[in-house]
């Protein structure tokens, strides 16, 4: 049997993403993004940002290039998503109908950015829902950035929403909308782990994200030249506050971030060896090198093997068995 059967026994299984969230606004940008992917498979999602991506004056036109990108044929993985414009903006409907309509199938997720609380998030999946229904796609995964007071007094509202998938931190929006109250120092290392409102958010997100099983995805780096530290933002934001995936909003980002927020060889073998030696005995109790394992433990090794696989390391046969096929829902005998 499966493990997501065994582990997860008529339960939702708890949402698994790629580490990386790499966005890319200008046509340049976003056509190198596609072609990085297709050289180092789906190890991080492609978002194309019809936000800020988008020239005043030029928005259907930026839509119906993002929708024509993720539906073409270079996106080989099926990992491309799309920011729209926040649900206030006169954009917000014709990003939707032009993305959702031209790319429903293909589409991974829909980001809504600035949401100021559950009723943004409602409002936006009601009209999202309606494009991609009449386009054949039911249930497409929302994404939701927190950025705001209003998202964040109602973050675990939203994350308990069954269609949104992830949550992420929006820290400049966030600091900004404190009017001075917070220092800007708080945007970026180390300011943005130390402050204790910054951290507080940080938390509450990942917290929210948690305990209804989405991903919870962790802030830019605005340090574009500084690889070491991109790596080092995302160690932190994985080991101190629980996130499981970052943004890049540079290509070079990628890199520090995916190996940051892999699982190591080490971890992704100790995994396989523990869940393999497991289900040799019918998921029952194990030792494994002088301790002893059960199905609480099984469950955080499978979370392991997810990321690791997702992440690209090589697993042993038979583990990587388990993902050749995709996971059967966990409803299912």
């Amino acid at each position: 049997m499966h493990p997501s059967q065994v582990l997860f026994p008529g339960a939702q299984q708890p949402a698994s993403l790629p580490v990386c969230d790499h966005y890319a606004g200008s046509e340049k940008l976003m056509r190198k993004s596609i072609a990085l992917q297709k050289e180092l498979g789906p190890v991080f999602d492609i978002t194309l940002d019809c936000e800020d991506g988008a020239a005043a004056g030029n928005e259907a036109g930026h839509a119906q290039l993002a929708a024509s990108l993720i539906a073409g044929p270079d996106n080989l993985h099926g990992r491309i998503g799309a920011r729209v414009h926040d649900v206030g903006s006169p954009h917000f409907e014709q990003d939707v109908a032009i993305i959702c309509s031209g790319a429903a199938r293909e589409l991974a997720f829909v980001m809504l950015p600035k949401p100021e609380g559950v009723n943004d998030v409602l409002h936006a999946l009601e009209s999202i829902n309606r494009v991609c229904l009449a386009a054949g796609r039911p249930a497409l995964p929302l994404h939701v950035l927190i950025e705001t007071h209003g998202a964040l007094a109602d973050v675990w509202k939203i994350a308990a929403l069954p269609q949104v998938q992830s949550l992420s931190f929006g820290v400049m929006d966030f600091v900004s909308a404190h009017y001075g109250a917070i220092p800007s120092a708080a945007m970026r290392s180390p300011g943005q782990f130390d402050h204790p409102l910054v951290r507080r958010a940080k938390l509450e997100i990942s917290a929210a994200c948690h305990a209804h099983g989405k991903v919870a995805s962790h802030n830019v780096t605005t340090d574009i030249k500084n690889p070491a530290a991109v790596a080092d933002d995302a160690r932190r934001a994985a080991q101190e506050f629980g996130y499981t995936r970052m943004w890049s909003i540079h290509p070079d980002q990628i890199r520090p971030i995916v190996q940051s927020m892999s699982p190591s060889t080490e971890e992704a073998g100790q995994a396989a060896q523990i869940l393999l030696k497991a289900q040799a005995v019918q998921w029952g109790p194990i030792q494994h090198q002088g301790n002893l394992h059960d199905r609480a433990s099984y469950r955080y090794f499978w979370s392991i093997l997810q990321r690791a696989h997702a992440t690209g390391l090589a697993l042993p046969q038979e583990a990587a068995a388990w993902f050749a096929a995709g996971e059967p829902s966990s409803t299912s005998q």
